[in-house]
């Protein structure tokens, strides 16, 4: 079995990849996750608007539960991807572990209160008891799978820092292949499994995951991916403090974007009621295509800038965040204007005899789907800027675009009593501060230097 300390460069693949060959198959990856997050959405439909209601605030407690390992995999994809395009293949493989055990230790401490508190979490929404009863259950079980979570999110994002978009792409879509048969089973009660309905749901979820996790950890413990396992030399403070100086802000900005979600859905489910909430989860998990093809690019400009960091030529990290950019508005803006033509078609497909939230549906996808080209500025530039190790400002931007403009004015139209709409249309100001702020960032060039290559000990041998 071939070890870290044998790993020569020209081993490895050495030329950089381009924006493509790192956005393609992590356009594909996603595009199948929203396949199923879609059929999801049509199988946990045919229970009623409350069940769609209670998976959209499992969906929500569980993506804040997500953000702590979201930040280690930040910085894992700066500090790989720095190592490899300083072609100190060793230094990615320790980052590596070191990162992955981080991510599921702080796993497991998030698992175990989220599991206990889950009822009193959903409660904030403002739902109506049933359906806070099937939220909790959600909640629950996806607490269970947690740690399942973490090693799909740090090894993936450590080979696609490497330039190896392809392998969790076969992982990803096997997990979701796996998914949809046990949605059909859990959620709807088919072939002898009871119906578990949106408790189901989670099931899938974790179940599949935890496959395609068992077989991410077997392939890279026998050492088949370009990052190789360890089993020493990773356990350094210097790295282990790079990490978390990298990772902590994407932390708080992660911590921020829930509450600011929180905050935003809880004035929805309070004053608005179930539909509007629902529509609201309905709308974004319809243009889930659009956010997938960014976060392709998110990664690949995220990868790309820190691997030219890592090779010494700033120039060329700046190119490949403005290419990003641009491919990110071409795919996004289009996908975002066609779902948005057929909102009425698809909301009526998945929701059947529910005019009220229909409408609503309609409405939001009407405003989210005009806003794609820039949320491609916060995924596209966001993620250049974090492959760069600038975590900071992208932080701050979030916390003026989401608890200032967003919230700020949905509280306002919540409290004149306007319609939704105008609740939903709190959005604009959101995404016109915060992409405004991160191409000001990114113009200035101050991101070049946040983290020097010789600050990272990529020469470093112990």
């Amino acid at each position: 079995m071939a070890t870290v300390d044998e790993i020569e460069p020209e081993a490895a693949e050495t030329e950089r990849p381009g924006i493509w060959q790192l956005a393609f198959p992590s356009i594909l990856g996603n595009l199948s996750f929203t396949v199923v997050a879609m059929v999801q959405t049509k199988f946990v439909g045919e229970l009623g608007a409350q069940a769609l209601a209670a998976v959209g605030a499992g969906q929500r407690v569980f993506f804040a539960m997500q953000a702590i390992l979201m930040a280690v995999s930040v910085g894992t994809t700066a500090l790989v991807a720095r190592s490899w395009g300083a072609r100190d293949y060793r230094e990615a493989s320790r980052v590596t572990m070191a990162s992955l055990v981080l991510a599921g230790a702080f796993a497991l401490a998030v698992a175990v209160p989220g599991f206990i508190f889950a009822y009193q979490v959903a409660g904030v929404f403002g739902l109506d008891p049933e359906t806070l009863t099937m939220a909790a259950s959600n909640i629950r079980w996806l607490c269970v799978f947690n740690l399942a979570f973490a090693v799909n999110f740090i090894l993936s994002a450590a080979l696609r820092a490497s330039g190896d978009a392809w392998s969790p792409l076969w992982i990803s879509g096997g997990v979701n292949l796996l998914n949809l048969p046990l949605l059909y089973a859990l959620v709807l009660g088919n072939w002898g499994v009871p119906q578990y309905g949106v408790a189901g749901a989670a099931m899938a979820l974790g179940i599949s995951f935890t496959v395609g996790a068992t077989i991410l950890l077997v392939l890279w413990v026998r050492n088949k991916f370009r990052v190789k396992h360890v089993t020493g030399g990773w356990w350094r403070r210097h790295r282990l403090k790079q990490l978390l100086d990298i990772g902590y802000p994407a932390a708080v900005e992660q911590g921020v974007f829930q509450i600011g979600f929180f905050i935003f859905l809880m004035l929805i489910g309070n004053f608005y009621g179930t539909e509007a909430f629902a529509a609201y989860n309905i709308g974004v998990n319809l243009l889930m295509v659009c956010m997938t093809v960014g976060f392709g690019f998110s990664i690949a400009g995220s990868t790309l800038v820190g691997q030219y960091l890592g090779a010494g030529d700033p120039e060329g990290a700046t190119r490949a965040g403005w290419r990003a950019l641009g491919l990110a508005m071409l795919a996004m803006g289009g996908l975002g204007g066609l779902v948005s033509w057929f909102a009425s078609a698809l909301a009526g497909f998945f929701l059947g005899d529910e005019p009220l939230t229909i409408d609503y549906t309609v409405q939001f996808i009407y405003i989210l789907g005009s806003m794609m080209p820039l949320l491609a500025v916060e995924f596209a530039i966001g993620g250049a800027l974090r492959g760069a190790g600038d975590t900071r400002f992208p932080l701050v931007a979030t916390f003026l675009g989401l608890i200032g403009m967003r919230c700020g004015l949905a509280a306002v139209a919540t409290f004149l009593g306007v319609p939704v709409f105008w609740v939903y249309a709190a959005l604009i100001g959101d995404y016109l501060l915060k992409a405004s702020l991160l191409i000001w960032r990114f113009r200035s060039g101050r991101w070049r230097t946040v983290i020097r290559t010789e600050e990272l000990g990529i020469q470093q041998r112990n």
